[in-house]
């Protein structure tokens, strides 16, 4: 018999890495700009970064569960556990503060998060080139 538990605990897992990615790599390029950290406008960085929220973004708007969240959802269900009632992020935070926001609260913070990343493409633009050799480029 599969071990579901552990399959759960691994989607779990990544799927925090990407909620973590998200949002600590917009810290770390607002941080980078003030320290003058070169890597934040690493173009790899930057368009993987820009990308995950966007993807975010768009199955927001679309109205679809995040692939993430069904899979474990799935995997839940066919150990015998209960699923989530709502999307990741939703189940987390209502969890931390005992509120269930309607999903359209939810679709707002996605885009308005996704246009502060967007914002630091002016804000902290990215430098093709050898981004990590010059003292220039900062």
């Amino acid at each position: 018999m599969m071990n579901y538990r552990l399959l759960v605990d691994v989607v779990v897992a990544i799927h925090a890495a990407y909620v973590g990615f998200v949002v600590f790599g917009l810290i770390a390029i607002l941080v980078g700009r003030a320290m003058s950290w070169r890597w934040v406008r690493n173009p790899v960085f930057r368009i993987l970064h820009l990308a995950a929220i966007g993807f975010v973004c768009a199955e927001s708007i679309v109205g679809i569960d995040c692939p993430l969240t069904t899979l474990e959802n799935g995997l839940r269900l066919a150990g015998g556990q209960n699923g989530y009632g709502s999307d990741f992020i939703a189940y987390w935070l209502d969890r931390l503060i005992f509120y269930d926001f309607p999903p359209r609260v939810f679709t707002i913070i996605y885009l308005a998060f996704g246009m502060l990343v967007l914002s630091t493409l002016w804000l902290v633009p990215i430098r093709i080139g050898p981004f990590l050799s010059s003292p220039t480029n900062r």
